[in-house]
């Protein structure tokens, strides 16, 4: 007979209960209900709904179970639905009527939503951990790399004269702002809905701030039946963990081209890298292309659990049981990713010769000529066409704006001197930006600094 079965004139379908059971992957959460049931038996002592021998009684059979849990004691059994009905079975089956008393003043709709959050909340704080530890590795590339000279681009063609060390730390920024992310949804997901019931509260005088207390959250959920109607921090969650893989997916577009014969940046590690099962000289960047790859399964994931959402009147409907799937995913695929994307970047081999030597190409310093103009006072527009002139000269010519001769560079402005050959040598480039937020070394050293300050203080 089900938990549940009292109404019920006969059993559901074998099917059925296959069908309706989510005990398959919400084990997962084994630890949890366990850790809210017992925090739940302490309030019902402390708020004399249960005596001191019943609660010490119901505490020290789920303190077991955990133990045999772990231990690999026990068999999940599907009849049971879910986490929560197998783990009451378990507790009643061991210490008998008295297990059964668990249950008062809550519903599995409000201890669903409180193993969710705190499930979630460990699993987000090491998640910030791997975060934080990438971003230790951005700064340590970008210290290593503040002098290698690339070309940066836009539209994938060459644009201006960087160095890698600074691309390092753009992507310092844009993970910094998901580590932020991850830390403000946590705020949202700290919320206890424990004692919200099915809907509506219930009529026992409990006590939340003791549970609140008890299991270290931040609030208590204000309305009940919003407690255990919401999964919208489950979509947050979900959204900012989008937000972490597409900026490992795009770095690792980025590492994928550059490690290709045509671009010869980087070489990816044989440690991060396969083989062709056909073709014996093949060293493929696999693991950027499956993080890539799965930047989409964790797309659909989020896709899916807003579908879940979209429609759902109040309070909880059984469709709500989809939600732990692509949340489980999520972490398990974004944790991984993380850890193997660091490991990735910390052995690549840099052939900065090969980067320094394709900022002579691709009339990168034009920019730099129109800013010299200008100085000179050229309107600027004027100097872009002036420029833009002998670049197409030098395109016909088969030559770079450094090859010209000062009596070329005259023939198309008078204002060019003898100076402009130290404006547009790359390395000078780089050093002549002066804007906050430019690759020059000093402004580099400075986002460094910066960088170091705010891993020290999170």
């Amino acid at each position: 007979m089900k938990l549940w079965g009292g109404r019920f004139l006969k059993n559901t379908a074998s099917i059925v209960d296959e069908f309706n059971a989510s005990i398959s992957f919400d084990q997962k959460l084994y630890k949890h209900d366990i850790i809210g049931s017992i925090a739940h038996a302490k309030m019902l002592k402390h708020s004399n709904i249960i005596t001191e021998e019943e609660g010490q009684k119901i505490i020290k059979g789920l303190q077991e179970i955990l133990k045999d849990i772990e231990e690999g004691k026990i068999i999940f059994q599907t009849a049971y639905e879910d986490i929560h009905m197998n783990i009451e079975k378990f507790l009643t089956d061991r210490i008998g009527e008295v297990g059964k008393k668990l249950h008062t003043a809550r519903s599995r709709n409000d201890q669903v939503a409180v193993d969710l959050r705190l499930y979630l909340k460990d699993e987000m704080d090491s998640i910030s951990k791997k975060l934080k530890n990438l971003l230790n590795t951005f700064v340590l590339l970008s210290k290593e790399h503040i002098s290698t000279i690339m070309p940066g681009y836009t539209h994938l063609q060459r644009a201006q004269p960087i160095t890698l060390g600074y691309h390092m730390m753009a992507y310092f920024q844009m993970f910094k702002r998901d580590y932020l992310r991850l830390k403000d949804c946590y705020e949202r997901v700290n919320v206890m809905p424990l004692g919200a019931g099915a809907l509506a509260g219930t009529t026992y005088h409990t006590d939340l701030e003791f549970l609140k207390e008890e299991l270290g959250f931040f609030h208590i959920c204000e309305n009940s039946l919003d407690a255990v109607s919401d999964r919208d921090f489950i979509i947050e969650f979900m959204s900012d963990m989008s937000l972490v893989m597409m900026h490992l997916s795009r770095f690792c577009e980025e590492l994928i081209i550059w490690n290709s014969a045509e671009f010869n940046f980087i070489e990816l590690d044989d440690a991060y890298s396969t083989g062709s099962s056909i073709m014996p000289q093949k060293k493929n960047p696999d693991v950027a292309e499956l993080i890539r790859g799965k930047t989409g399964r964790i797309y659909g994931n989020l896709f899916n659990i807003l579908t879940i959402m979209k429609a759902l009147p109040l309070a909880y409907n059984k469709d709500m049981q989809e939600d732990k799937i692509p949340l489980f995913d999520t972490i398990e695929t974004v944790s991984i990713c993380i850890d193997i994307f660091n490991e990735m970047i910390l052995t690549m081999k840099v052939n900065k010769d090969v980067m320094k030597k394709n900022t002579k190409e691709g009339f990168m310093n034009a920019t730099d000529v129109a800013d010299y103009l200008v100085k000179k006072e050229v309107a600027f527009r004027s100097a872009h066409e002036i420029v833009g002139k002998i670049v197409l000269y030098c395109i016909e010519a088969s030559k770079n704006i450094e090859d010209l001769t000062l009596k070329e560079l005259k023939g198309f402005s008078n204002v060019f001197t003898e100076d402009i050959f130290e404006v547009i040598k790359i390395e000078n480039c780089i050093e002549s930006k002066k804007s906050q937020g430019s690759p020059a070394k000093e402004n580099v050293e400075r986002m460094i600094i910066e960088g170091e300050k705010f891993l020290k203080k999170k």
